[in-house]
């Protein structure tokens, strides 16, 4: 396809400065527009070097409100980045909603120079499509825009710019062995472009290819496209109606649930658990400096109904172990500035780097619990939920996660002598708030929305436990059985 582009187009200069000046003016109006409608726009800028991607990106700034955009120059990942599932660090680059983030050079690196150079297997460049594209429909489904440039040029006009970079000794440096290399290799580069724009090519990411020899027309065409884009995202925006609260749907009457087969009358007597417990603790502690040796990292995932046990739970998972080799994550109701934000966002800020374990006390799945029951956010977009969930977890998965999901469950009996005893007892009575009891009235409801999450989001590579809760000492022992078992399974 690449190869078939035509390279002469042009732009005369006079034409040029007559078009531009609107241009600029539309783009930073738009901009404004944007921003007041909080929509976020990602730009991704992609070509071999020399195409002109610093250029085309500097001379885009200049209609742009500075305080509103930033510029990721993007470099081969460090040693910090690379022990995290490669999409990570990019996540951690989205911008909030009314800004615009600009990537030169992205999360493509992993298709093109990573692939070309055999750093990594045929089989990572598979599996990074699948998880770009999910990356990018993400974002899509949750508002952002996004427009990527491939700026394509010969390998002859890249050999003529390479000579005059050389000529220049303030910019001598940027023209090396690693460039000389790459232009060697510009078939393959070109090669493996060109599957990268079939495959990651989609209507809520669309590639733009600009004919990057003549740099007027390139810029033009950068410029009306971005324009004509920000111009059709504003009038969809403004034609759009507010939001839809979501609003609880039951499920059949004859549906059959996960939840209705458990067994809550398991227990464990004390004297059993304390030998029990004790075992698998020093297991755990052994294991946790296996996973550092061998860079496994691990999530484990609390998530059950208040007062089901998980904070008694979680201690008894972490008091024996390092502490430098291990974090818990409590989640809250998100800030102003997570919900500025995809709601995954602030849970891959939070992912362990391989060898470290990281424990989450409520999770992501609040979206298709608490926020499909409370009416916090759409039907459609908890309804998409489960597959972005499912998706966010096969990227942890496939860096090699172990990955563990609890859900403790108690009868709603259990769960009023807990409150009662809360209420009763003065040094618990923090932990009970109206917004328990409020939950609790929501019981049928939630019961739902559960079995929904458990069915629709047990994987193979990231599978949903139960705990039968009703009794401490069981739920907890089981965890730390189940939590021993996935890692030695790894290992």
């Amino acid at each position: 396809m690449l190869e078939m582009v035509d390279l002469s187009k042009k732009l005369p200069k006079t034409e040029f400065k007559k078009k531009m000046p609107e241009l600029e003016r539309r783009l930073n109006e738009l901009q404004r527009q944007m921003k007041d409608l909080g929509i976020p726009t990602i730009l991704v800028f992609e070509g071999l070097e020399a195409a002109g991607k610093g250029t085309a990106i500097n001379r885009l700034m200049l209609p742009l409100d500075p305080r509103g955009f930033k510029v990721h120059p993007i470099q081969p990942p460090t040693l910090e980045e690379s022990l995290r599932p490669f999409l990570v660090r990019f996540w951690n680059k989205l911008p909030a909603r009314g800004r615009v983030a600009i990537f030169d050079h992205s999360w493509y690196d992993r298709v093109l120079e990573e692939r070309v150079e055999k750093k990594i297997p045929r089989k990572a460049v598979e599996r990074a499509f699948e998880e770009i594209v999910a990356f990018e429909r993400q974002q899509a489904d949750d508002g952002a825009v996004i427009v990527k440039f491939w700026i394509h040029i010969s390998r002859k006009e890249q050999r003529k710019r390479f000579r005059t970079i050389e000529k220049n000794p303030a910019l001598a440096w940027k023209i090396g062995k690693k460039e000389w290399k790459q232009h060697q290799q510009y078939g393959k580069y070109i090669r493996a472009a060109e599957e990268m724009l079939e495959r990651t090519n989609t209507p809520s990411a669309p590639w733009v290819v600009i004919e990057g020899h003549e740099r007027q027309y390139a810029l033009a065409k950068i410029f009306e496209t971005l324009v004509e884009t920000w111009s059709t995202a504003v009038e969809r925006r403004k034609a759009a109606s507010a939001n839809e609260k979501a609003s609880f749907t039951h499920l059949p009457g004859h549906n059959v649930t996960v939840l209705s087969g458990i067994d809550l009358s398991k227990n464990l007597p004390k004297e059993e658990y304390d030998k029990q417990l004790d075992k698998l603790q020093e297991r755990l502690r052994d294991l946790e400096h296996e996973i550092y040796v061998r860079r496994i990292p691990v999530v484990i995932c609390y998530e059950g109904c208040d007062a089901a046990g998980k904070g008694g739970n979680i201690k008894r998972l972490t008091e024996n172990l390092d502490p430098r080799g291990y974090e818990v994550i409590p989640i809250a109701a998100p800030t102003k500035e997570e919900l500025d934000h995809h709601y995954l966002w602030r849970f891959a800020r939070a992912l362990p780097k391989a060898g470290h374990m990281t424990i989450f006390d409520r999770t992501w799945y609040g979206r298709v619990l608490v926020e499909r029951i409370e009416g916090f956010c759409s039907t459609e977009a908890w309804q998409r939920a489960f597959r972005e969930i499912n998706e966010f977890e096969a990227h942890l998965a496939n860096f090699g996660t172990v990955i563990v999901k609890f859900w403790l469950h108690i009868d709603q009996d259990e769960q009023l002598k807990r409150f009662k005893d809360r209420q009763e007892t003065p040094w618990k009575q923090w932990k009970i708030t109206d917004e328990d009891w409020r939950n609790r009235e929501k019981w049928p409801q939630y019961e739902v929305a559960i079995n929904d999450m458990l069915a629709k989001c047990s994987t193979s590579y990231a599978p949903w436990t139960i705990i039968e809760a009703n009794d401490k000492y069981f739920a907890r022992i089981k965890a730390l059985e189940t939590v021993v078992d996935a890692i030695e399974a790894k290992l």
